[in-house]
Protein backbone atom coordinates (compact mmCIF):
# COMPACT_ATOMS: atom_id res chain seq x y z
CA UNK A 1 0.00 0.00 0.00
CA UNK A 2 3.04 2.28 0.31
CA UNK A 3 3.13 2.66 -3.46
CA UNK A 4 -0.31 4.30 -3.59
CA UNK A 5 -0.50 7.73 -5.11
CA UNK A 6 -1.76 10.70 -3.17
CA UNK A 7 -4.95 10.68 -5.26
CA UNK A 8 -5.49 6.99 -4.54
CA UNK A 9 -4.98 7.54 -0.82
CA UNK A 10 -7.35 10.53 -0.81
CA UNK A 11 -10.10 8.69 -2.72
CA UNK A 12 -9.71 5.62 -0.50
CA UNK A 13 -9.92 7.68 2.69
CA UNK A 14 -12.98 9.59 1.47
CA UNK A 15 -14.75 6.39 0.43
CA UNK A 16 -14.03 4.69 3.73
CA UNK A 17 -15.31 7.74 5.62
CA UNK A 18 -18.39 7.77 3.40
CA UNK A 19 -19.00 4.09 4.02
CA UNK A 20 -18.74 4.82 7.74
CA UNK A 21 -21.63 7.27 7.41
CA UNK A 22 -19.90 10.61 6.80
CA UNK A 23 -22.15 12.13 4.12
CA UNK A 24 -19.89 15.11 3.40
CA UNK A 25 -16.86 12.87 2.81
CA UNK A 26 -18.92 10.66 0.48
CA UNK A 27 -20.09 13.74 -1.45
CA UNK A 28 -16.46 14.89 -1.88
CA UNK A 29 -15.49 11.34 -2.88
CA UNK A 30 -18.09 11.27 -5.68
CA UNK A 31 -17.10 14.77 -6.84
CA UNK A 32 -13.37 13.91 -6.96
CA UNK A 33 -14.09 10.51 -8.45
CA UNK A 34 -16.13 12.03 -11.27
CA UNK A 35 -13.07 14.02 -12.43
CA UNK A 36 -10.91 10.90 -12.19
CA UNK A 37 -13.41 8.73 -14.12
CA UNK A 38 -13.90 11.46 -16.73
CA UNK A 39 -10.14 11.54 -17.43
CA UNK A 40 -10.00 7.73 -17.48
CA UNK A 41 -12.83 7.52 -20.03
CA UNK A 42 -11.63 10.47 -22.11
CA UNK A 43 -8.40 8.55 -22.85
CA UNK A 44 -10.42 5.56 -24.01
CA UNK A 45 -13.29 7.29 -25.83
CA UNK A 46 -11.56 9.98 -27.86
CA UNK A 47 -13.64 9.00 -30.89
CA UNK A 48 -16.95 9.33 -28.98
CA UNK A 49 -16.63 12.50 -26.87
CA UNK A 50 -20.42 12.95 -26.63
CA UNK A 51 -20.74 9.66 -24.74
CA UNK A 52 -18.24 10.49 -21.97
CA UNK A 53 -20.55 12.38 -19.59
CA UNK A 54 -23.28 9.75 -19.79
CA UNK A 55 -20.72 7.05 -19.14
CA UNK A 56 -19.26 9.00 -16.18
CA UNK A 57 -22.74 9.20 -14.65
CA UNK A 58 -23.42 5.51 -15.32
CA UNK A 59 -20.11 4.62 -13.68
CA UNK A 60 -20.73 6.83 -10.63
CA UNK A 61 -24.19 5.31 -10.22
CA UNK A 62 -22.73 1.81 -10.43
CA UNK A 63 -20.02 2.75 -7.90
CA UNK A 64 -22.71 4.06 -5.56
CA UNK A 65 -24.90 0.98 -5.99
CA UNK A 66 -21.95 -1.40 -5.57
CA UNK A 67 -20.09 0.50 -2.83
CA UNK A 68 -20.78 -2.35 -0.42
CA UNK A 69 -18.58 -4.62 -2.59
CA UNK A 70 -15.46 -2.46 -2.17
CA UNK A 71 -12.72 -4.26 -0.27
CA UNK A 72 -10.65 -1.87 1.83
CA UNK A 73 -7.43 -3.79 1.15
CA UNK A 74 -7.74 -3.11 -2.60
CA UNK A 75 -6.98 0.11 -4.52
CA UNK A 76 -10.10 2.21 -5.07
CA UNK A 77 -9.04 3.25 -8.56
CA UNK A 78 -8.58 -0.35 -9.74
CA UNK A 79 -12.08 -1.17 -8.46
CA UNK A 80 -13.56 1.92 -10.13
CA UNK A 81 -11.66 1.32 -13.37
CA UNK A 82 -13.10 -2.20 -13.55
CA UNK A 83 -16.61 -0.79 -13.16
CA UNK A 84 -15.92 1.91 -15.77
CA UNK A 85 -14.55 -0.68 -18.20
CA UNK A 86 -17.72 -2.77 -17.86
CA UNK A 87 -19.84 0.33 -18.51
CA UNK A 88 -17.67 1.18 -21.52
CA UNK A 89 -18.06 -2.34 -22.90
CA UNK A 90 -21.83 -2.13 -22.41
CA UNK A 91 -21.89 1.17 -24.29
CA UNK A 92 -19.82 -0.16 -27.18
CA UNK A 93 -21.93 -3.30 -27.42
CA UNK A 94 -25.16 -1.32 -27.48
CA UNK A 95 -23.78 1.07 -30.11
CA UNK A 96 -22.65 -1.76 -32.35
CA UNK A 97 -26.03 -3.51 -32.02
CA UNK A 98 -27.92 -0.29 -32.82
CA UNK A 99 -25.65 0.47 -35.77
CA UNK A 100 -25.88 -3.11 -37.01
CA UNK A 101 -29.68 -2.84 -37.11
CA UNK A 102 -29.35 -0.10 -39.73
CA UNK A 103 -26.68 -1.80 -41.85
CA UNK A 104 -27.87 -3.63 -44.97
CA UNK A 105 -27.21 -7.37 -44.89
CA UNK A 106 -24.92 -8.47 -47.69
CA UNK A 107 -25.27 -11.90 -49.25
CA UNK A 108 -21.50 -12.19 -49.55
CA UNK A 109 -20.71 -14.37 -46.52
CA UNK A 110 -17.11 -14.82 -47.71
CA UNK A 111 -16.43 -11.29 -46.47
CA UNK A 112 -17.41 -12.27 -42.94
CA UNK A 113 -15.49 -15.54 -43.06
CA UNK A 114 -12.35 -13.78 -44.26
CA UNK A 115 -12.46 -11.05 -41.65
CA UNK A 116 -12.96 -13.46 -38.76
CA UNK A 117 -10.15 -15.66 -40.05
CA UNK A 118 -7.89 -12.64 -40.51
CA UNK A 119 -8.63 -11.45 -36.98
CA UNK A 120 -7.92 -14.90 -35.55
CA UNK A 121 -4.70 -15.13 -37.55
CA UNK A 122 -3.61 -11.68 -36.38
CA UNK A 123 -4.39 -12.56 -32.75
CA UNK A 124 -2.38 -15.78 -33.06
CA UNK A 125 0.53 -13.95 -34.71
CA UNK A 126 0.61 -11.26 -32.02
CA UNK A 127 0.47 -13.91 -29.30
CA UNK A 128 3.37 -15.80 -30.89
CA UNK A 129 5.43 -12.63 -31.20
CA UNK A 130 4.71 -11.60 -27.61
CA UNK A 131 5.72 -15.05 -26.35
CA UNK A 132 9.21 -14.40 -27.71
CA UNK A 133 9.67 -11.41 -25.42
CA UNK A 134 10.88 -11.60 -21.83
CA UNK A 135 8.23 -11.00 -19.14
CA UNK A 136 9.71 -7.57 -18.40
CA UNK A 137 8.69 -6.47 -21.91
CA UNK A 138 5.72 -8.72 -22.67
CA UNK A 139 3.68 -8.07 -19.52
CA UNK A 140 3.77 -4.25 -19.73
CA UNK A 141 2.74 -4.41 -23.40
CA UNK A 142 -0.13 -6.81 -22.67
CA UNK A 143 -1.40 -4.73 -19.76
CA UNK A 144 -1.00 -1.28 -21.30
CA UNK A 145 -1.44 -1.78 -25.04
CA UNK A 146 -3.85 -4.71 -25.15
CA UNK A 147 -5.81 -4.34 -21.91
CA UNK A 148 -5.71 -0.52 -21.82
CA UNK A 149 -4.34 -0.16 -18.29
CA UNK A 150 -2.50 2.98 -17.24
CA UNK A 151 1.19 2.91 -16.35
CA UNK A 152 0.35 2.87 -12.64
CA UNK A 153 -2.17 0.04 -13.05
CA UNK A 154 0.29 -2.00 -15.13
CA UNK A 155 2.97 -1.42 -12.50
CA UNK A 156 0.66 -2.74 -9.79
CA UNK A 157 -0.36 -5.72 -11.91
CA UNK A 158 3.22 -6.70 -12.73
CA UNK A 159 4.92 -5.70 -9.49
CA UNK A 160 7.28 -3.48 -11.49
CA UNK A 161 7.98 0.20 -10.95
CA UNK A 162 6.23 2.67 -13.23
CA UNK A 163 9.50 3.59 -14.93
CA UNK A 164 10.30 -0.10 -15.48
CA UNK A 165 6.88 -0.53 -17.09
CA UNK A 166 7.52 2.40 -19.45
CA UNK A 167 10.96 1.06 -20.36
CA UNK A 168 9.52 -2.43 -20.84
CA UNK A 169 6.85 -1.14 -23.23
CA UNK A 170 9.40 0.90 -25.20
CA UNK A 171 11.93 -1.92 -25.48
CA UNK A 172 9.22 -4.49 -26.11
CA UNK A 173 7.68 -2.53 -28.97
CA UNK A 174 11.13 -2.00 -30.44
CA UNK A 175 11.81 -5.76 -30.16
CA UNK A 176 8.43 -6.58 -31.75
CA UNK A 177 9.20 -4.24 -34.65
CA UNK A 178 12.55 -5.97 -35.12
CA UNK A 179 10.88 -9.40 -35.02
CA UNK A 180 8.45 -8.27 -37.71
CA UNK A 181 11.23 -6.73 -39.79
CA UNK A 182 9.82 -3.21 -39.53
CA UNK A 183 12.30 -0.34 -39.68
CA UNK A 184 11.73 2.29 -37.04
Amino acid sequence: MAAMTANEQRLRQLLLQGLAGEAQAYHVFLKDLSAHVRAFLRRRLASLPDEIEDLVQDTLLAVHNQRHTYRADQPVTAWVHAIARYKLIDLLRSRSVREALHDPIDDDMALFAESSTDAADARRDVTQLLEQLPDSQRLPIVHMKLEGLSVAEAARATGMSESAVKVGVHRGLKALAALMGVRR
